[in-house]
């Protein structure tokens, strides 16, 4: 479709387009070869379009894991305060539009008033009608919020939208053709706007920057920055997006409402992965003479014992995997397991302990048998290895006294519950003389150990999770495990907050926590986890330091290698 909006995306690409493999062939100023060259833009945006179809049809055939994580501020002159915090966890599916199924249901029912409805396409979140008796109260729609990983799920061509070339860019390693977007048709609400970065290479889109169009002001969509990583050759996926907006509530406009949040996807993992490759695998040495290790014919109810409980812990590490909520075993596992090692050694335990780690945000940490699992929002977040040896400790210290695994584990059916079911029915906390025992013991051990002298870093750190904790309270409410802030009223932990330092907000070289997705990074494919490095960067001003807060989302991207 040829329109007058194309000319001067062509215009642009023309004089642009020599140097990238996807948009090339213009070669001189000649009418015949001008023609050629629009010719050219025209496959190249019809190539753009293909390409996000392809897209589509990888979110069609998987059902990856979708977590938002979402922070609120109150704006009052020149200061904000943060107020709430709203979580959610699910898997998102495509049809014809997005479908999202909530593995947690942590969320307070909202006031029951009136709500204003909206018919918008990208239903993002509504505001409940103020009363007397009940203030305004916004409700966030997770489904809203996986609706970003997408363009448009019915419509995104050269028949609804107009492309603006504007110049070239390095996303990371990636060079891009950037673009801006809008639809044809002002008045067609629901529909994307804003700006895409294309891969120079394959043409496939790598980032997208804007919002949705609405037809009236009762509809609300918000802004968001969604970066897409390149797993594999010829395929780019959504990983993790960044939303950022205002509101002003209606019964104090003067004081606006400020949220940002960060929405993960990962375990792009196909339905049909059932093993059979490995079964096989099997199958064929079936046939040859194959026999299991010499082991004693007999074993003792001792053996027995530790046999059960393994057996506990590798069904349920294998459906926390298999969900994709644990990471398979990789680097970060080994850092953490170094730790765990140090405070082994050096208090001569005779114990055998292994870490991984929990792919989601909340602060948490729970034991099962002999391994300690860590959530990637805490490892994120602590400043220092000090405050990790802390954390590990609190967990570790349950393997050496003893206290016992979850045996009813053990029984595979209790393991065979459905994805959404997962974080209702399996629950790793601890009783409340077991935590007493466990904080004893780790003081001990922490006092006895390396880090020993850097205790008061990590106390500085339990005093910001105890300044953030009433108002961040999605961020410490665990999905599986322990609730940090249990350990903050024992004796013993009371002692290490008295040692520590009192917080300095305006003190720059004072780090007590760093933001959220400081540390590790998450490819989203697989799920593989890496520990990021990047570049040290001197602060500005205490405003940069963001202790357990959200931050703009940046990828450094790189293109997968053929194997």
């Amino acid at each position: 479709m040829h329109n007058s909006s194309s000319e001067p995306t062509r215009r642009g690409l023309i004089r642009a387009a020599g140097l990238f493999g996807c948009a090339g062939l213009i070669r001189s100023a000649t009418v015949r070869e001008q023609n050629d060259s629009a010719g050219a833009v025209d496959r190249l945006l019809d190539r753009i379009v293909a390409n996000e179809q392809a897209v589509l049809k990888i979110l069609s055939e998987r059902t990856p894991i979708v977590e938002t994580y979402i922070q609120e501020n109150v704006i009052d002159g020149a200061s904000t305060a943060q107020t709430r915090d709203d979580y959610f966890l699910g898997r998102m599916g495509l049809v014809k539009s997005v479908h999202y199924v909530s593995f947690v249901r942590r969320q307070a029912a909202p006031p029951p008033v009136l709500e204003t409805k909206t018919t918008s396409r990208f239903f993002i979140l509504h505001k409940t009608v103020v009363t007397e008796q009940v203030p305004e109260h916004i409700v966030f729609l997770p489904e809203g919020f996986a609706q970003m990983a997408i363009i448009d799920a019915a419509s995104f061509d050269r028949k609804t939208y107009s492309f603006t070339y504007i110049r070239r860019e390095f996303l990371g390693d990636v060079r891009c053709l950037v673009f801006d977007v809008a639809p044809l048709r002002a008045d067609d609400a629901g529909r994307f706007v804003g700006r895409i970065w294309v891969e120079d290479q394959s043409c496939f889109i790598a980032r997208v920057n804007g919002t949705y169009t609405k037809k009236r002001d009762a509809d609300l969509y918000f802004h968001f920055d969604s970066w897409r990583e390149n797993p594999e050759p010829g395929v780019w996926i959504p990983a993790v997006i960044y939303i950022e907006d205002a509101a002003s509530a209606e019964n104090n406009p003067a004081a606006p409402m400020r949220f940002k949040g960060q929405t993960r996807i990962w375990s792009y993992q196909s339905p049909t992965n059932n093993h059979l490759e490995e079964l096989t695998a099997i199958l064929v040495d079936a046939s040859k003479n194959v026999r299991d290790s010499e082991a004693p014919g007999e074993i003792s109810p001792i053996e027995s014992q530790r046999r059960w409980e393994r057996e506990a812990e590798a069904n349920v590490l294998e459906r926390l995997e298999g969900i994709g909520l644990v990471a398979p075993e990789g680097d970060v596992d080994k850092v953490l397991s170094t730790v765990t090692n140090n405070l082994i050694v050096t208090n001569n335990l005779d114990v055998d302990a292994h870490c991984r780690l929990l792919l989601t945000t909340p602060l948490e940490t729970f034991a099962i048998g002999h391994t300690i699992v860590v959530s990637r929002g805490l490892l994120d977040v602590l400043p220092d290895e000090a405050s990790l040896a802390l954390v590990l400790a609190t967990e570790l210290t349950h393997i050496a006294l003893g206290h016992p695994t979850q045996t009813e584990y053990s029984f595979n059916d209790r393991t065979m519950v459905s994805d959404e079911a997962v974080l209702e029915q399996f629950r790793f906390t601890r009783a409340p003389e077991q935590v007493a025992a466990a904080c004893r013991k780790a003081i001990a051990m922490l006092a006895a150990s390396p880090y020993k002298d850097k205790m008061a870093n990590a106390g500085l750190f339990l005093r910001m999770l105890r300044e953030k904790t009433a108002r961040l309270t999605n961020l410490v409410q665990p999905n599986l495990g322990n609730d940090l802030t249990r350990y903050l009223d024992m004796p013993e932990f009371q002692q290490l907050l008295a040692k520590a330092p009192p917080l300095q907000d305006d003190k720059l070289e004072q780090i007590a926590a760093l933001p959220l997705g400081s540390r590790v990074r998450v490819e989203p494919w697989a799920s593989r986890t890496f520990l990021l490095k990047p570049k040290a960067v001197a602060l500005l001003s205490a405003r940069e330091k963001m202790p357990l807060e959200i931050a703009p989302v940046s990828v450094y991207l790189t293109r997968a290698s053929a194997q």
